[in-house]
């Protein structure tokens, strides 16, 4: 399985347009040792060929251009199969509207982050100029799910599956919060049929699950929520009133932090993404990089690539 990591910042990107803290002041002044990114967005092929892209961030075409395995092979082309999402927040499907250019898509989401997207919202008109534009693949949740051939344009096999199961969080901000459901948040566990090598990929995660802890446990490489490393992160910047885990996010630092949860797994790779713009782990030379180098585990990048 090749994997190739588009953008590994949390909504907002780094540095966010309207933030002055330090970490996205230090950035774009070049005083601090990290790097820009942009929001979360992965990758995955079996061949090298064909791709299925893990959520659409605003920055999709820009993501496209910066990987030239994702160009058109011809005058009007794409090599991306599919496109997987994982909750209907904006920063993982708003790109889908700058996929616009009719061109037909297979999209893969439960029937909550669908109808979420789909109902209401005149934008999506664009994504219907002719009959089968898009289309929809439902995700059924289990711990994990019922395996679901991930297929190319035609029905053939991509040689990659996937199980969707729900991991706690919360449904998108311009959504109805008041009734949540499993469906709302999931994570994925993708299979190479191949080499039968696993991803767990788990961009947002409130806290642990017995789902999680499932799909994590056996996988060659989990991918796993970075956003916060502190409950009170934003508080102390005061940039917010409320804690990480009042946005879904289980905070990486501390005893009980996902962190060390990260480290006990057998992964051979462990990587954090969807990394807030606040977070101390984008210094490079910060004591919190440190920390999560010394249990194994690695900050996810722009261009980041793995091999399974």
């Amino acid at each position: 399985m090749l994997i190739r990591i588009l953008g590994s910042a949390a909504g907002g990107g780094f540095p966010q347009w309207n933030c002055g803290c330090p970490n996205c002041a230090g950035v774009r002044t070049g005083s601090i040792r990290a790097q820009a990114r942009t929001q979360e967005s992965v990758a995955v092929s079996a061949d090298g060929k064909s791709w299925f892209l893990l959520n659409a961030s605003p920055e999709v075409r820009q993501q496209i251009e910066s990987f030239e395995k994702l160009h058109p092979r011809a005058q009007r082309d794409t090599p991306i199969a599919g496109i997987v999402l994982t909750n209907g927040d904006l920063d993982h499907c708003l790109g889908l509207l700058s996929l616009r250019e009719s061109q037909p898509l297979a999209l893969y989401a439960t029937p909550r982050v669908r109808s979420g997207f789909t109902e209401g919202n005149v934008l999506y008109r664009t994504l219907e100029r002719f009959e089968g534009q898009v289309v929809w693949h439902a995700l059924e949740l289990g711990e994990p799910g019922p395996e679901l051939a991930l297929v190319l344009p035609g029905g053939a096999p991509s040689g990659l599956t996937l199980r969707a199961f729900a991991a706690p969080g919360k449904a998108a901000l311009h959504l109805d919060q008041s009734k949540p459901e499993p469906g709302d948040n999931i994570g994925l566990l993708i299979r190479d049929t191949r080499t039968q090598k696993t991803l767990a990929y788990v961009p947002a995660a409130g806290a642990n699950s017995p789902a999680v802890a499932a799909a994590t446990k056996s996988a060659d490489a989990v991918f796993f929520d970075g956003t916060f490393w502190s409950s009170d992160e934003l508080i102390k910047l005061g940039a917010s009133e409320r804690r990480a885990e009042d946005m879904a996010h289980w905070p990486i630092g501390g005893p009980e932090g996902s962190l060390k949860f990260l480290g006990q797994l057998s992964a051979s790779r462990k990587v954090l993404i969807h990394i807030n713009n606040t977070n101390p782990m984008l210094r490079d030379d910060s004591p919190e990089r440190a920390e999560v180098h010394a249990q194994g585990v690695e900050v996810a990048f722009d261009g980041m690539e793995l091999t399974l």
